[in-house]
C-alpha cells in the first residue's frame, strides 16, 4: 500500500519545501525516524534522491503502512509547532483519513469519522440530456463560423462533463500555451484538448498534447477531442502514453444513448492501459 498521486502531493505540499523537510537538519532528520517510527531513513529510501524529501516520499512508497501514518502524525505535530499557519482543519481533516486509511488513529480534532458519507449523484435529468444531445447537433449547422464553433464545442464539453459530476473548467492559458478545458475523474486530473476541423487529426496534433501532459504531474492525463477523427496513419504513428482520444462519433452515441462520460472514459482508459489502444471506439466498448 503507497500514498494515491493526490495524497503525496499532499504531504509534499505540507511538508517539503525545496529538498528540506520542516525545519530537520539531517541530525534531526534522522532522529525523529528512529524515535517515532523506529526506521533508518538514511539506509534504504534514497532511491529518489538523496534529500531529504525525496527521502520521505521514497518511504511513502516502500515503507509498511503502520510505519507511513505514524510518520505522518509525527510530521502533523512538528508542523503545528513550526507553521501553525498550515496546520489548517480542511488540512487536518484531509491528513487524518490519510493515516486512517494507513492503519494508525485519528489525529486529534480531526472528525473524518464523523462526517457522513455524501450520496451518491444523482443522474442527469431526460431534459438536461435531450438538451445536451441537441446543442451538440447545433454545432453542425456553424459551417461558416469555425472559430466561433470552436469556442462553442469547448463549453459544451465542459456542460456535459459538469451535468455528470466531473468538475470541469473552461479552457484557460498557461505560458506560453493554450488548455482548452479540465475536468477530475476517479481522483485524476484531465485536460483536455478539443479540435472541430475538416480535417482529421495527424500524429504532429496528438505529439503536442502528449507533451503539455508530460511536463506535468505524473497524476495527470489527458483526454484529446476531434470530431472529425483521427487519421489512419497518425494512430499508427502514435503512442500513447497518458492521454486517450475520442471523436464526434463518441461524442453522439454517448449523448444518444444518454452514457456517463465518467464511464465512457474510464473504460477507454482502461483500454489504452490493457490493449495499447487509446482510441477504442465508443461502440467497440459498449457494443
Amino acid at each position: 500500500m503507497t500514498l494515491r498521486p493526490i495524497e503525496t502531493q499532499l504531504v509534499e505540499e505540507l511538508f517539503v519545501q525545496g529538498g528540506y523537510v520542516l525545519e530537520f537538519t539531517n541530525r534531526t532528520f534522522f532522529e525523529f525516524f528512529q524515535h517515532e517510527v523506529g526506521v533508518d531513513i538514511y539506509d534504504v529510501y534514497a532511491f529518489r534522491g538523496g534529500s531529504k524529501g525525496k527521502r520521505l516520499i521514497a518511504f511513502t512508497q516502500k515503507a509498511q503502512p503502520k510505519a507511513i501514518a505514524k510518520a505522518i502524525a509525527g510530521l502533523w505535530e512538528f508542523l503545528e509547532a513550526a507553521r501553525p499557519e498550515s496546520a489548517t482543519a480542511d488540512n487536518r481533516r484531509k491528513l487524518s483519513a490519510i493515516i486512517e486509511r494507513f492503519g494508525g488513529a485519528p489525529l486529534p480534532g480531526a472528525t473524518v469519522a464523523q462526517e457522513p458519507k455524501a450520496a451518491p449523484p444523482l443522474r442527469p435529468s431526460e431534459g438536461v440530456l435531450v438538451a445536451l444531445e441537441a446543442e451538440f447537433l447545433s454545432l453542425e449547422g456553424m459551417d461558416d463560423r469555425p472559430q466561433e464553433r470552436g469556442y462553442a464545442f469547448e463549453r459544451f464539453l465542459k456542460r456535459w462533463f459538469d451535468t455528470w459530476g466531473l468538475d470541469a473548467r473552461a479552457s484557460f492559458r498557461t505560458i506560453g500555451e493554450q488548455i482548452d478545458g479540465s475536468f477530475q475523474h476517479d481522483g485524476t486530473t484531465y485536460l483536455v484538448e478539443a479540435k472541430w476541423q475538416r480535417a482529421q487529426t495527424d500524429a504532429t496534433m496528438l505529439h503536442s498534447f502528449q507533451g503539455k501532459i508530460e511536463e506535468r504531474p505524473i497524476w495527470t492525463r489527458g483526454l484529446h477531442v476531434s470530431h472529425a477523427g483521427y487519421s489512419g496513419p497518425s494512430s499508427a504513428a502514435f503512442t500513447s502514453r497518458r492521454i486517450i482520444l475520442m471523436d464526434g462519433q463518441d461524442i453522439y452515441i454517448a449523448l444518444n444513448r444518454r452514457m456517463d462520460p465518467g464511464l465512457v472514459i474510464r473504460e477507454k482508459a482502461r483500454a489504452a492501459a490493457e490493449r495499447k489502444n487509446p482510441f477504442a471506439k465508443v461502440l467497440e466498448l459498449f457494443p
